[in-house]
């Protein structure tokens, strides 16, 4: 498996692998993949990966900026998913040490992430490369689709400082 830099012609498995995390009820409250425009016009361009595994895309992993306001420069939210096959395989922990590698070859110095607290495994990958927790906002948003619709949700908040960038 490598990881290298997510084309468009990425577009498709970018979008298939978002739906199956978006179908698990545990990754989002977006309720369907979002087309490759408004993915694109969202995400830093310099930031975005993908895990090929012998022409088959199986992950990806991408930073979106928390605001415009010049202070929060350095500061993006992550977004790694992996598909279902692919899972506990590895994929997500090289997505997510390249993506902190990129991201500070970028000047970031804050990496953000919002992670539902029955998603275990993303927690837990997070924890293993230096995000810590912040806290939980309970009952944050509503969850708009699917079994849990309606359903009240929490998200654990979680942030990795560089610590290379940043430190002047």
């Amino acid at each position: 498996m490598i990881i290298r830099a997510l084309t468009p012609d990425d577009a498709a498995a970018v979008a298939r692998i978002y739906q199956e995390g978006i179908d698990t009820g545990h990754a989002t409250f977006e309720p369907e993949a979002p087309d490759w425009r408004r993915w694109n016009s969202r995400h830093r361009p310099d930031c975005r990966l993908v895990a090929d595994a012998g022409g088959d895309v199986v992950g990806w992993a991408a930073l979106l900026p928390v605001s415009v306001r010049s202070a929060y420069a350095g500061v993006a939210e992550i977004s790694v998913y992996v598909s279902a096959r692919a899972r506990g395989k590895g994929a997500g922990r090289l997505l997510l040490a390249a993506l902190i590698a990129r991201a500070e070859a970028a000047g970031l110095w804050t990496l953000k992430a919002g992670i539902f607290p029955e998603n275990g495994a993303s927690l837990a990958l997070h924890k293993a490369t230096g995000f810590r927790v912040l806290g939980t906002e309970a009952r944050i948003g509503k969850m708009p689709f699917g079994p849990l619709a309606g359903t009240w949700r929490d998200v654990v908040r979680l942030e990795r400082r560089s610590e290379t960038v940043g430190l002047d």
